[in-house]
C-alpha cells in the first residue's frame, strides 16, 4: 500500500510539477502528518532522469515547508495563546508556565527550532511552541529554513543517487536518520556546555 501511495505521489509530482512539491511539503510541514520522504525521494529520482531540476525542487520544498510552518506558528500565536490563557488552568498550564516557555524560547528558540526540524515526528510540531511563545519571526524563519533545507536536501539526494531501489532507500534512510539524531545529540550537548560555560 505504501509503494502504491508513493507511486501515486510520483505521478502527482510529475503532473503538477514543482507546484505539487510545494503543496505537498506545505501539508507535511503543517498540522497534517505527512512523510516528506515519499515526496522528495521520488522528486530526486525524477531529477536524476533530467525531468526536474534539483535547484527548483529544493526551492519548492523549502517554500512549502516554510508556508506550512507559518500556518502552525500563526495558529498558535493568534489562537493557541488565547485558548491557553483562558482554559490552560484546566490542563495545569498557568500563566507562569507560559512565561517560562516565553523565556525559554527567547533564550533557546533558535537551536530548538533547528533541532526540532530535523527530528521525525517533531518537525511539524516545533512551530507550535514557537508561536505560543511569540518567538521572533525572523529568527524562527531562518532556523526553520535551515533545518527544513538540510532534511529536504538529504531526501532529494537520496532519490537522485539511488533512484527506484526501494529496499536500499529504506536501509539508507534508517541509517541517515540515526546519524542525524546522533549529530543532534552532540550539538545539544555542546550547546548546553557552551551556555553553562558562558554563565
Amino acid at each position: 500500500m505504501i509503494r502504491e501511495l508513493a507511486q501515486d505521489l510520483v505521478d502527482l509530482i510529475f503532473d503538477w510539477g514543482y507546484i505539487g512539491i510545494f503543496l505537498l511539503m506545505a501539508i507535511e510541514s503543517s498540522f497534517i502528518p505527512f512523510p516528506s520522504e515519499i515526496v522528495l525521494i521520488p522528486a530526486g529520482y525524477l531529477a536524476s532522469k533530467g525531468e526536474m531540476s534539483l535547484v527548483v525542487i529544493m526551492t519548492s520544498a523549502l517554500g512549502g515547508s516554510l508556508v506550512g510552518a507559518f500556518v502552525n506558528y500563526y495558529m498558535a500565536l493568534l489562537l493557541g495563546r488565547k485558548v491557553l490563557q483562558r482554559y490552560g488552568k484546566y490542563f495545569f498550564i498557568s500563566e507562569k508556565t507560559l512565561e517560562k516557555m516565553d523565556n525559554y524560547f527567547d533564550k533557546h528558540g533558535a537551536i530548538s527550532t533547528f533541532i526540532g526540524r530535523l527530528i521525525p515526528g517533531v518537525r511539524q510540531l516545533i512551530s507550535i511552541p514557537a508561536g505560543l511563545s511569540r518567538m521572533n519571526l525572523t529568527i524562527f524563519s531562518i532556523y526553520t529554513a535551515l533545518g527544513a533545507g538540510i532534511w529536504a536536501l538529504i531526501l532529494t539526494l537520496l532519490g537522485y543517487f539511488i533512484g527506484e531501489n526501494q529496499e536500499l532507500i529504506d536501509t539508507y534512510l534508517k541509517q541517515i536518520t540515526i546519524v542525524v539524531l546522533l549529530l543532534l545529540l552532540l550539538l545539544t550537548s555542546w550547546y548546553a556546555y557552551y551556555k553553562r560555560d558562558k554563565r
